[in-house]
């Protein structure tokens, strides 16, 4: 079963509640409770240190685990007989307001949890008296990438297909599909996880670039498939995979952002060396052809000299 980002808010709140009153939980047993597995439990637990009534010390939850049993340290400390009411400066009440204010506009955000929003909103107002003042003359727009992953959260919870227009930075074209999602999640980026009906295969999508989205009356209906592991990283090439080397000036540095690698040496002239592996480096020619003067293989030798003679040809085919 797929989960969007607001069903595993709500598992992990419940969560806290679990784990408090039951120390020294084993893994397995909550897992199993929760109907996930213990990678993914392991996920949650290392995110809910982060969480807490604020950010000085002892205000967040002390939850740990060996990989067996899970402790929450200070439960008793955040119990509700002995937590301190939340108190907001007027910087924090505004910052809050602001933000609130912001989701609250997403579009393909569900109307039970605008609602929930909006009174919460309220109730903040309140609370915050004058300091609310300021809040009302400030607001923020979010760029693009809000929007769709607002109506990839939509399509996950109401099982509806979507049609996207997608950017591919390796063939540096646009693709129209049309997709079933199956989860969101982050490993530096946000991405959708689904299975493409162009393709008829598990495909990710990293939603900065979609560049266009429209959800569909079509239910979505994936092929119960396992979710990736990503313990390791989205990409995880092979220790054994080519390794090959490239130089990029400062217009090409935006490979080591699209394309995992090893390192990333700065030049004197403000480009980079990047190492990589992959198990094809052939289909990096096309890298090099799109680099153009801002950059170009060195390694290894066979590679370089293909992409060489693949540009040669390309300025042939114009009669340059």
């Amino acid at each position: 079963m797929a989960v969007n980002a607001i069903d595993q808010t709500r598992r992990m709140l419940s969560l806290v509640t679990y784990l408090k009153d039951r120390p020294g939980a084993r893994v397995e047993e909550v897992a199993r409770a929760f109907g996930i597995s213990d990678d993914e439990l392991i996920s949650d637990l290392n995110v809910l240190p982060m969480c807490g009534t604020s950010f000085r010390g002892g205000d967040l939850l002390e939850i740990d685990t060996d990989g067996e049993r899970i402790w929450w340290r200070n439960s008793e400390a955040l119990g509700s007989d002995t937590a301190q009411p939340l108190r907001l400066a007027a910087d924090e009440a505004t910052a809050l307001l602001v933000a609130a204010r912001a989701v609250a506009t997403l579009p393909g955000l569900r109307e039970s949890d605008r609602d929930a929003l909006q009174r919460a909103v309220a109730k903040l107002e309140t609370a915050a008296g004058e300091s609310a003042g300021a809040s009302s003359r400030l607001s923020v727009t979010f760029e693009s990438e809000g929007g769709v992953f607002a109506d990839v959260d939509r399509a996950i919870a109401e099982r509806r297909r979507l049609w996207i227009r997608y950017y591919s930075p390796a063939r540096d074209e646009l693709t129209e599909r049309e997709v079933d999602p199956i989860r969101l999640f982050a490993v530096g980026h946000t991405y959708m996880e689904a299975w493409c009906r162009l393709s008829e295969a598990r495909r990710t999508f990293r939603l900065d670039r979609v560049a266009e989205i429209k959800l569909l009356d079509e239910r979505s209906d994936p092929p119960p498939i396992e979710p990736r592991d990503l313990s390791a990283g989205l990409v995880q090439p092979a220790a054994t995979d080519p390794e090959v080397v490239v130089e990029v000036g400062p217009g090409g540095r935006w490979v080591a952002e699209y394309y995992p690698h090893d390192s990333a040496e700065e030049l004197p002239d403000g480009g980079l060396r990047i190492t990589l592996r992959t198990p094809d480096p052939a289909s990096l020619r096309r890298l090099a052809l799109r680099l153009g003067p801002d950059g170009r293989i060195t390694a290894p030798k066979e590679l370089a000299e293909s992409a060489r003679d693949a540009a040669r040809k390309a300025l042939a085919a114009y009669g340059v």
